[in-house]
């Protein structure tokens, strides 16, 4: 369709929209604005973060304690104890989470409206004027010129020399010239190859054009891939972990809570204190300042990646950090500078050579079209180099232009016709080295101009290749002298060349990436390349960083192979090129679905999906916005180099984590099993459900400052990953330890401690109340005592691997002092009015010699399984 027509259709004008047609048009075609993930209101986001599997079974069990302790209790005699607590348990937990994750959102969402991005219009009455993005309508006229971004998908009109880089959308690295009659492959069913468009997102480089607008908003083809984004995202590894781990401790529950209740029930008689009893029992297995402690690590990750120039946009993101075991990224600015660098000016012999340089300058210098990045370093080495050289100094003011062949992507070419100080005119051209040697008839070589021969042609192809296979872009450099004098020159007079020369770039590696991915090799995170561009390229740099190239696939590779042979070749491949956004997904699904915690870097539109379907989507603040909405991570530089301290950072916050969680199932669990033991062989309940419930909370308390602990160096030398049979095994290996010496206090409790109190009587010889009440008392004191005691010590020998845990590990100040108060406190607690008040009475020291013996046996037991279960699994945490 024709210019005019596309005007006539949108009823637009060269003069362009009025007020009214504004409207309109914005009524009929939406705003120019791209859906993003909506976000949710803060009654729900409320709601959410007080709903997880843990607060869930609180919430019920609260529920449960309210009607048994409040709803059905003899007038007078409610309880609100336990559900307070409960409560409060899962109040703290919920307010936590909500307001760190609302405090990270907003960090980003700050960073995404930091810069608001303005469009030349033509406006009906105003003539040209600057407006937002977002108030451009279908109809606009727009104006484009050298760096501005394409404000919504546009049919051009009019064009001087443009040249759009459309690397964000379709991922090509090499600036496209645009035209506003020509059709490139009018056939194909991508839009993106219609050559009189351009598109939302994308940027001039050079040049300038009128346009109309055709598309707007979400109906723009940046638009239609970002709402494929809006789907809700798979489950991360971190979140499938924190799921597996509850639906352990729901199943165990779910068969020990019964037969708690049954038991007690049956040998005591008192079926609601058998029921409140099994409901503090279901609370104590449950670790219910998981969520808190989750959040609270999380949280504190996430400050102390902000320091390190890192948002974190998902609080479970900084977790996926230190489990991933596989990086995906770009090559272009991750691994490499962005910046084409000349390597070599040679002549045909292959000889640097300053002659060849010099031509290359005045080419690139005097050209009015394009100056691309090999133009800028042609001229940048020009510049450096005339410091040595003096034919090469002041070549500006020694020649005069006069009149240039624009480069077109058919030739491959370009050429100017320069005067030099003696009057003498030079055609000069530059380009594609098989474009060139089919316009030159001759070459200097040996030192003078001879024909160009078959023979030659083998030698000049030959180098060329030997410089491919290194990686670098090739161009060939050709000159004629004194061409015929014309009105105006053209591709016609590009004949009967010299071609003198060749030029080789390349896009040098970061000097800081080769150290960057041996950091991560070392933290166990392999790095796999997923690029758009060229594989010989592509295989240069990473040979020169240290990535194995001895494996690579194309995108047309990808396309042929089965999902389950994908999963199979991924393992193998290091290096992906090539690739399409959907093929770049394809693999990160494809290694996800090998076991694999996979994070993607990226920051252009055809790096969105992969890094919505990656574990740990990482983006930067130079972003497009629609990868920006993508990433959970977005880094405020864009290098390797920063992920490492968010690797160390993530594992810290999972160790500290799994600490949390094996020291309390494994205690939980062999506590559970002393509170079987004693319902089956004892006359009274061995702890009352608010002792059990106090217990819990003191020590859930003690442990919030878990996620501050120091970890170990040998922890965070390999990525971490959820294992919820790990935590199975590890709670029963190492839980039932706690059952030997929670049963030999049982013993020394009932047998001597509770008996010196009733004149050497035992409970089942004694008929006074008040006796049988004070040795009740005697021995829920004792084992509530010795539980803090043994629960508390288990958060030292639990969390580092190492057998002397306080001379080679030693925990954090705020680890160690936390713990040595609440030993205290609950030691205290039934000296007070509080713990008279639950039932607690005051012990004799003998009692606490005794115990400091069974501690000491209790630690040396653990220390010992320790060493036996790390031999056998090679694991700890």
């Amino acid at each position: 369709m024709k210019a005019l027509d596309v005007l006539e259709k949108l009823n637009s004008s060269f003069n362009g929209l009025d007020d009214e047609q504004i409207e309109l048009s914005r009524e009929i075609n939406g705003n120019n604005k791209i859906s993003k993930g909506k976000k949710s209101w803060i009654i729900l986001r409320l709601f959410n973060a007080f709903i997880n599997p843990f607060t869930v079974i609180l919430i019920i069990l609260a529920s449960v304690s309210s009607v048994t302790d409040i709803i059905l209790a003899p007038f007078g005699q409610a309880s609100y104890s336990t559900v307070i607590i409960i409560a409060t348990m899962v109040f703290i937990s919920g307010i936590l989470r909500f307001i760190q994750e609302t405090r990270s959102g907003n960090a980003a969402e700050r960073l995404s409206q930091s810069v608001e991005t303005t469009c030349a219009v033509q406006r009906l009455g105003i003539g040209k004027e600057e407006i937002p993005l977002e108030e451009v309508v279908v109809g606009d006229i727009v104006y484009l010129a050298a760096g501005d971004i394409v404000p919504a998908d546009v049919r051009i009109i009019r064009e001087k020399d443009l040249f759009i880089n459309e690397s964000s959308l379709t991922g090509e690295s090499e600036p496209r010239e645009k035209s506003a009659t020509t059709i490139i492959n009018s056939n194909s069913k991508n839009l993106t190859d219609l050559n009189n468009m351009a598109f939302l997102g994308t940027t001039v480089v050079s040049g300038s054009a009128t346009c109309i607008v055709v598309s707007a908003g979400d109906n723009t083809v940046f638009g239609k891939i970002s709402s494929s984004l809006n789907q809700k995202a798979e489950p991360t590894s971190f979140e499938k972990g924190v799921n597996s781990v509850s639906w352990i401790l729901i199943r165990f529950m779910l068969v020990m809570v019964p037969l708690v209740l049954f038991i007690n029930g049956f040998t005591k008689g008192d079926w609601l204190q058998a029921l409140l009893f099994a409901i503090s029992v279901a609370v104590g297995l449950t670790p219910e300042m998981l969520p808190m402690i989750v959040t609270t690590a999380l949280s504190r990750g996430a400050v102390a990646m902000g320091k390190k120039d890192t948002i974190i946009k998902s609080l479970n993101a900084i977790q996926n950090l230190g489990s991933m075991d596989i990086l995906c990224t770009d090559k272009t600015g991750t691994l490499t500078q962005d910046k084409v660098v000349l390597e070599y000016h040679l002549d045909i012999e292959g000889k640097e050579n300053n002659r060849v340089l010099r031509h290359a300058f005045l080419n690139s210098y005097y050209q009015t079209g394009l100056k691309n990045l090999m133009d800028l370093s042609i001229i940048e080495t020009t510049e450096k180099l005339s410091v040595e050289d003096n034919n090469l100094k002041d070549l500006p003011s020694a020649f005069q232009k006069v009149d240039e062949i624009p480069f077109d992507f058919e030739r491959r070419r370009m050429s100017v016709v320069v005067q030099g100080p003696t009057g003498k005119t030079k055609l000069i051209t530059k380009g594609a080295v098989e474009e060139m040697l089919s316009i030159s008839k001759y070459v200097e070589y040996g030192g003078k101009v001879q024909k160009l021969t078959e023979n030659l042609k083998k030698i000049i192809i030959k180098n060329v290749e030997d410089l491919n296979d290194d990686g670098m872009r090739v161009v060939a450099i050709a000159q004629k002298n004194n061409p015929p004098e014309v009105e105006s020159f053209s591709v016609k007079d590009e004949s009967n060349m010299i071609l003198i020369g060749i030029l080789a770039f390349l896009d040098p590696p970061k000097e800081s990436a080769k150290e960057a991915i041996g950091a991560l090799d070392t933290h166990g995170v392999g790095i796999k390349i997923l690029t758009g561009d060229n594989e010989r390229v592509t295989a240069n740099i990473c040979s020169k960083i240290g990535i194995d190239i001895s494996a690579l696939a194309l995108g047309s590779d990808i396309d042929k192979m089965t999902d389950e042979k994908l999963v199979q070749e991924v393992e193998k491949i290091n290096i992906f090129a090539k690739l399409s956004p959907l093929q770049k997904k394809r693999i990160v699904q494809a290694l996800r679905g090998g076991g694999h915690t996979v994070g993607y870097m990226g920051d252009g539109i055809n790096d969105a999906l992969a890094m919505k379907a990656s574990d740990a989507g990482i983006s930067v603040d130079t972003a497009v916005d629609v990868a920006k909405e993508s990433a959970r991570v977005i880094l405020l530089k864009k290098d390797l180099g920063v992920l490492e301290d968010g690797i160390i950072e993530g594992r810290k916050t999972y160790g500290n984590m799994i600490k949390y969680i094996k020291m309390t199932v494994s205690s939980n669990f062999g506590n559970i099993f002393s509170v079987l033991i004693a319902s089956a062989f004892l006359p009274f309940l061995p702890m009352s459900s608010i002792q059990l419930l106090l217990l819990n909370l003191i020590y859930d308390i003690t442990c919030t400052v878990i996620p501050w602990d120091n970890v170990d160096k040998s922890f965070l030398a390999r990525p971490r990953s959820w294992d919820s049979k790990n935590i199975a095994r590890f709670m029963i290996r190492i839980g039932p330890i706690s059952s030997i010496f929670d049963i030999i206090t049982f013993a020394l409790l009932y047998f001597y401690i509770c008996p010196a109190f009733t004149n050497g009587e035992l409970f089942s010889n004694l008929s006074n109340p008040q006796q049988q009440f004070l040795y009740i008392a005697i021995f829920q004191t004792g084992w509530f005592i010795e539980s803090m005691w043994s629960q508390t010590f288990i958060i030292h020998l639990i969390r580092t691997n190492q057998i002397l845990p306080f001379i080679k590990s030693r925990p954090s100040f705020s680890v160690a002092i936390i713990t040595f108060f609440s030993i205290i406190f609950t030691t205290l607690i039934p000296f007070t009015n509080l713990g008279r008040a639950l039932g607690l009475v005051p012990l004799e020291a003998n009692y606490f010699i005794y115990l400091t013996v069974i501690i000491i046996f209790y630690c040396f037991s653990i220390s010992l399984a320790k060493r036996i279960y790390i031999r056998k699994y090679n694991d700890w945490l």
